[in-house]
């Protein structure tokens, strides 16, 4: 029996390599010379787009969700993806969902093929079908696995070892598409969610530069992808509170899964406080923090250089350094300076489970209105 066919992976060197030998004429392949719909709404599809038209690619138009409210004016303001282009001199729709009338906009520009980075909304089947090429798709994990609105933070929570930039083509189903590579990178369980979006994106701008001129072609075959599927839904605030009662790992990758969105978040007498990236205390916990309750938080020695006292959290079986803190209607400042201006026993969290009560401690509903 034939082996099934398997993805193209690519690690990080080989997509340098290959993507600075990709020739910028091949960029104009197909017969529409290469034009592509690029479709994207959020800042790191605005940082993809320009990395393609950095690239040579030939940028036909732009499909963004409409202007959104936004800061504490609630001003309208075009998506990052539609400033951008409008930077670029590129064409914009601008539309929630593709209808007939949008669709018609699309034909219009004379596009080969279609490229979506979180768009926010599914393409409908005449959509996929109105192009020579379809559509293909950017996404942040090594599908199946992951598939969803926050691949990223779900696999910072799952302590994934690595994480992935997938172009894969689109089809009705969510994430269920057919796979034409992807790249795949260690993931530290010290970088935020933020920052492993920043590396996939420009991983993920490279990887379709280098793909595009075989996907214009049709000359890239993709592979049905593998294995058991998992969901990543989008985190709501609830899900970013931070729990000590728990192990420290699982403390920070809660914690750094949710930086910058939702934003980490804990309680400290009540009111609400936002937390920064965090990592395991790699040393002994020292007395009397190693006595001390999960929740409460002090000054260990440093188990790194430079040699300064690193501010710790106890959680169930270790400490978690914290790196910054965000009281409630205050600016976000280094958690030493924070415990510095503090007196007594500083605890965090809710309070811990009873005995007769649940195996873990209840995860309070966020009611502030901050940044919201």
């Amino acid at each position: 029996m034939t082996p099934a066919p398997r993805p193209r992976i690519l690690s990080e060197d080989d997509l340098h390599e290959a993507h600075g030998a990709v020739d910028p004429a091949d960029l104009r392949a197909g017969a529409r010379q290469g034009r592509i719909i690029f479709a994207g709404t959020p800042p790191i599809a605005a940082d993809c787009l320009r990395s393609l038209l950095d690239d040579g690619v030939q940028v036909a138009g732009v499909l963004t969700r409409p202007d959104a409210p936004v800061g504490r004016r609630r001003r309208l303001t075009p998506s990052p993806v539609a400033q951008a282009a409008e930077d670029a001199d590129v064409p914009v729709v601008k539309a929630d969902r593709v209808d007939a009338a949008t669709l018609e906009e699309l034909t219009a520009l004379d596009a080969e093929l279609g490229v979506v980075v979180a768009y926010g909304a599914l393409l409908p089947a005449p959509a996929l079908e109105a192009l020579p090429r379809g559509w293909v798709n950017l996404h942040y994990s090594a599908l199946p696995r992951h598939r969803g609105a926050a691949p990223v933070q779900h696999a910072i929570l799952a302590g994934d070892a690595t994480a992935a930039a997938t172009v894969f083509q689109l089809e009705t189903g969510m994430d269920t598409g057919p796979i034409h590579a992807m790249c795949e990178v260690p993931l530290s369980p010290e970088h935020s969610a933020g920052v492993v979006l920043q590396d996939l994106t420009r991983l993920g701008g490279a990887l379709l530069t280098t793909l595009l001129p075989e996907l214009l072609t049709g000359a890239s075959v993709p592979v049905p992808q593998e294995g058991a599927p998992s969901h990543a839904r989008k985190l709501t605030r609830e899900d970013a509170y931070v729990d000590p009662h728990q192990e420290a790992e699982a403390v920070v990758r809660r914690i750094n899964a949710t930086i910058p969105e939702p934003g980490a978040w804990t309680l400290h007498d009540d009111q609400r406080l936002k937390l920064g990236t965090a990592r395991v205390y790699e040393a002994e916990l020292p007395e009397p923090l190693a006595r001390s309750r999960p929740g409460e938080v002090s000054l260990a020695p440093a188990d790194r250089t430079p040699q300064h006292p690193e501010v710790v959290l106890r959680a169930v079986d270790g400490g978690v350094v914290l790196s910054a803190v965000q009281p409630a209607g205050k600016r976000m400042i280094a958690a030493a300076d924070w415990l510095r201006g503090l007196r007594g026993r500083v605890t965090l969290g809710a309070a811990a489970p009873t005995p007769d009560g649940p195996t873990t401690s209840t995860r309070p509903t966020d009611t502030s209105r901050e940044d919201r």
